[in-house]
Order: structure tokens, then C-alpha cells, then sequence
């Protein structure tokens, strides 16, 4: 297998990353640990956490995670045959938010949160490619909780991949072509670990 690189050597490195057709920008510690302890704590208890399910080969399967969409009124958003409809900003994701977008350079109208409840919950291969976020879409990928393996691949190569591990309070910016390009995943692990929650935050076109 081959590693384009790895920052798992490095995690106080903060700064852009360049890939084949993508580019990352990574922060480990973009949040102190004070300010992403209160988060964790704040979105746990706050958010209308819920297992949503997609239909794969004809049955109804739940995906191996808990999720919730938050935005604008206008900022539905569809993906694994289903469409959400966004619950109102939280006076907490708008703080996330307004603090993320000058380094992002783009602004955001709406947030897809991930609970991984522990290592039993993952997010299989997949791009952020849908439609409604255009051609070359900036994400921006906040993580609070436990350490969790982020993996990416080449589409068209995938012995070509590159491994982050994100951390506690880190941002993660992907933009460019990545996502023409590249997908990625966050795998299952045996490890006993505590929750984890992702926040994806997104600008999606009316």
C-alpha cells in the first residue's frame, strides 16, 4: 500500500496539506481543550441526536452512527436516498461556526453532526460530492471527543491514500478538487474508546 503521508508524527503541525487534484488544511488544537471539553458537553446534551437508516439491496439499514442536521430554513440536504430538512442554529454551532469561517475563507450555512458513540460507530468510502454543494466545495470538519482515524483515498488509485487522526478541539478544512477526487472514511476500531463528535459544516445552494 501506498502512503502519499501521514501527520500522525506531527500532530501539533497545523497548515495546509497538498494532494494529487485535493488540498487539506489541518489544525490539531484549533480549540483549546477547555472550550472543546464545554462543546462536547453542550452538544451531547442539546443536539436532537438520532439514528437515521438507508435502504440498501431492497432493506432498510441504519447507519452505524448518530446524526443531526442543523442550518438555514433554505439548506436541505440529500444524500444516501434521504433528504433533510435542517433544525435552527443553536447559539453554540453559530459560535463554532463564526469562529471557523475566516480561516476557511468561505461562509457556511448549515452543519451535518456525527455522534460515534464509540469504536463500533464509523462512516464508510464516500465523497461529499452531492449537487447542491457545487463543483469544489470547502468543508469544514470540527472534532470533539475521542481520537479517531480519518482515511482518504484516490478514486482512481486506491493503493494512493493519506491518514489523519483527529483529535480533540482540531479543524479540518478540505477544499479544491478533493472531492471530485478523493473519499474518505472514518473506520470501525477494537480500541475502548469514549464518544466522539464531528461536525461538517457546509454551504449548500437553495
Amino acid at each position: 500500500m501506498s502512503v502519499q503521508g501521514s501527520f500522525f508524527d506531527d500532530q501539533h503541525a497545523a497548515g495546509d496539506i497538498s494532494l494529487l487534484n485535493g488540498e487539506l488544511a489541518y489544525y490539531p488544537q484549533f480549540f483549546n481543550k477547555a472550550e472543546s471539553d464545554d462543546f462536547m458537553r453542550i452538544l451531547m446534551d442539546t443536539i436532537a441526536w438520532k439514528q437515521e437508516s438507508m435502504n440498501m439491496y431492497g432493506k432498510q439499514v441504519l447507519f452505524p452512527r448518530l446524526m443531526a442536521w442543523y442550518g438555514d430554513a433554505a439548506t436541505s440536504y440529500g444524500f444516501s436516498g434521504n433528504t433533510f430538512s435542517p433544525q435552527p442554529w443553536t447559539p453554540e454551532l453559530l459560535n463554532i461556526c463564526n469562529r471557523i469561517t475566516p480561516v476557511s475563507g468561505k461562509p457556511f450555512n448549515s452543519v451535518l453532526l456525527n455522534l460515534y458513540r464509540n469504536g463500533n460507530d464509523s462512516m464508510g468510502w464516500h465523497a461529499d460530492d452531492e449537487p447542491e454543494l457545487g463543483l469544489h466545495p470547502v468543508i469544514a470538519s470540527v472534532n470533539f471527543g475521542a481520537t479517531r482515524r480519518f482515511i482518504l483515498r484516490y478514486k482512481n488509485d486506491h493503493h494512493l491514500k493519506h491518514e489523519l487522526a483527529l483529535q480533540h478541539g482540531s479543524l479540518l478544512i478540505m477544499k479544491g478538487s478533493l472531492q471530485q477526487y478523493w473519499e474518505h472514511q472514518v473506520p470501525k476500531t477494537t480500541k475502548e474508546i469514549t464518544g466522539r463528535i464531528n461536525l461538517t459544516f457546509r454551504f449548500i445552494t437553495p
